[in-house]
């Protein structure tokens, strides 16, 4: 979305109030601005809509148990923590990005932990490298497009697309995005509970995944 430079004559005791609040809400004197003449003329901005979108996952994830919203470095980006139940005691982070231009990658899902332990990232890897694979499999057989990844030394991430043309409201997109995070995190925690042997996690990592894609209202 394009942006141009423009001349406004205004008063400086506006102008230190609007600084006032621009330095309060951690963001710059022109974005603010933009953002109060949008809402006067009722045009919905790119960080209007994330807003939007944040507030709503926070609303539906507040009452999952062991999900903590965490204070956001951007208003680009949610960040909610998972603890792990495992003899090193990890946190998962969960940072959901989104993105202000639309195209048809709306943001994506950075997993990360904070850990030293390499038997612990060589388990994590294990268990993105296998996630993978079986989500691959699934969406083909649903003919939906391939996901995009990246996966890291202890690091997973995912591109949210949404299949077809629609554009999608803020709410359904929060589901959507909200629904694949607690499915996500029910079959790592699943993974673990089972020492990360693929062999005897795979059937129950592969049951979460089928019951979250019978009963999601929106695969991204």
């Amino acid at each position: 979305m394009n942006k141009s430079v423009y001349s406004l004559v205004l008063m400086d005791n506006v102008v230190g109030e609007v600084d006032k609040l621009a330095y309060e809400m951690g963001t710059s004197r022109s974005n603010l601005i933009n953002q109060i003449l949008a809402q006067y003329v009722r045009y919905t901005t790119p960080e209007m809509r994330m807003r939007a979108v944040f507030e709503e996952m926070e609303r539906l994830m507040q009452g999952v148990e062991s999900f903590q919203i965490q204070p956001q470095p951007s208003e680009a980006m949610l960040t909610i923590r998972s603890a792990l139940r495992y003899k090193y005691k990890p946190t998962i982070r969960y940072s959901v990005e989104l993105y202000r231009e639309k195209t048809r990658t709306v943001g994506a899902l950075k997993v990360s932990f904070r850990t030293q332990s390499q038997p612990l990232i060589d388990m994590l890897t294990g268990f993105f490298q296998l996630w993978v694979k079986l989500e691959a499999h699934y969406r083909a057989k649903l003919n939906l497009a391939p996901c995009e990844y990246a996966i890291e030394e202890g690091k997973f991430i995912r591109a949210f697309a949404p299949q077809g043309e629609e554009e999608l409201d803020e709410r359904r997109l929060a589901d959507g995005m909200s629904g694949y995070i607690r499915m996500f995190d029910a079959a790592i925690k699943s993974y673990f509970s089972l020492g990360g042997d693929p062999a005897a996690a795979f059937p129950q990592m592969e049951s979460i995944y089928r019951n979250y894609i019978k009963s999601a209202q929106l695969l991204l």
